[in-house]
């Protein structure tokens, strides 16, 4: 059957969402809230080879963007080297993790979609969405309205999709941790390209890696226990930023002062969150994915990936389902369990960035027991999360 669906969110789950769909004989319109695109908005993250290989499923290739990021080292505030792990196994073809400027991967994605023929409107900011019987009718905040067949909620962390599916769905929990970020000049003499350095400091959690071209891209996790306005947080400068981390960073060992001290570009900060559990993600005509339906802290760098896979999976479940709702079953059914898991995985390993002075060294002896017992045995605990395949030929649901 061959639906239309109403996208609502720009972002990585919208745009890839209408990408998918496309592939499955599905078309979509991208109904953006903001009045521009998001070129040269935002940070960086790292894509992880279970990303990469859900892209390949719609023959999307981003080895063009950013450089290869294989492993990560972990290291103490007092300079211990506690160990290091692989950012998974390399997929086949030796394709291995990628750390690429969020911005970038928009452009090409709002590309990609363009080519396929999808229709993107920006300055709609979603304010109702009702079922129709046989459809959905969305309202946007300019006035205007849109018609289909099914609404996708990608409208990430604030989504007002989760709250029309479920007025009581939870709300976003504040992680205790600020986030930002910049690029550094100058400071790469040393610096293994590509590698990923994560280092527990004394205050603060600081992760660095050098680009092949001599550039440094880091981030910061500052712990701040009362969650800031959105007010307080405009009001901190770049300079005010920079002399705040390198206060955090000035008892640690390791390039963190001077990265900082050099750098050009320092991010707006911004607070971190995660999502409990969900319990209601779609009704006959709307679902929520991505960071609508499950965020994870980023501190093991799979939100982009879950929403990514997300992206995939319904897609999938839409092309393969008798109707509308079986394919929104299908879907809850094929990602929850996945989802929820991974951030649990997400909000321990950043629980651990926030430990108080006391919890420090026994939290860093922990750590490096168990990088230890990985690089012993090679059986690395995150496994799970890294070698997860869809292939887009395997029927989605039972009986397809």
């Amino acid at each position: 059957m061959t639906y239309t669906a109403l996208i609502v969110g720009g972002g990585i789950s919208g745009t890839l969402s209408a990408i998918a769909l496309r592939k499955a004989g599905i078309g979509s319109v991208v109904y953006e809230a903001y009045d521009r695109t998001a070129d040269n908005v935002g940070a960086f993250l790292t894509l992880a080879v279970n990303a990469l290989d859900a892209l390949r499923a719609l023959d999307f290739d981003v080895r063009d963007l950013g450089f290869g990021t294989p492993r990560m080292t972990i290291t103490s505030g007092s300079g211990r080297k506690l160990g290091e792990l692989p950012f998974g196994a390399a997929l086949p073809d030796g394709t291995v993790s990628r750390t690429i400027k969020r911005a970038e991967l928009y452009q090409a994605l709002r590309e990609r979609a363009v080519r396929c023929g999808v229709h993107i409107e920006y300055g709609k900011r979603l304010v109702d969405a009702e079922c129709t019987g046989d459809g959905v009718l969305a309202r946007f905040a300019d006035g205007s309205t849109a018609e289909g067949d099914l609404l996708i909620g990608a409208d990430g962390l604030r989504s007002r999709t989760r709250e029309i599916i479920d007025p009581s769905a939870p709300r976003v929990r504040y992680t205790g941790l600020l986030t930002t970020g910049g690029y550094a000049h100058g400071v790469s003499a040393g610096f293994e390209p590509g590698v990923m350095n994560a280092i527990f400091g004394k205050r603060c959690f600081f992760a660095y890696t050098a680009h092949p071209n001599g550039e440094v891209w880091w981030a910061a996790n500052p712990a701040r226990a009362v969650e800031p306005t959105p007010a307080e947080l405009a009001a901190i400068g770049p300079e005010e930023w920079r002399a705040w981390l390198i206060d955090q960073f000035r008892h640690d060992r390791g390039p963190a002062l001077g990265i900082v001290a050099a750098s050009e570009t320092i991010f707006p900060g911004w607070n971190t969150y995660d999502l409990p559990a969900v319990p209601k993600w779609h009704n006959d005509r709307m679902i929520i994915i991505g960071d609508a339906a499950h965020a994870t802290a980023p501190s093991i760098g799979q939100g982009a990936a879950m929403a990514i896979e997300d992206s995939v999976v319904l897609a999938k479940c839409l092309r393969d389902s008798p109707d509308i709702t079986v394919g929104f079953g299908g879907h809850a059914r094929l990602r929850r369990e996945r989802v929820e898991r991974v951030v649990e995985q997400g909000k321990r390993t950043g629980d651990w960035k926030a430990l108080g002075p006391i919890a420090r060294m026994p939290r860093d002896l922990i750590m490096a027991m168990a990088l230890k017992r990985t690089a012993r045995t090679g059986n690395d605990p995150s496994r799970w999360i890294y070698e997860h395949h869809i292939d887009w030929n395997e029927p989605a649901l039972s009986g397809s």
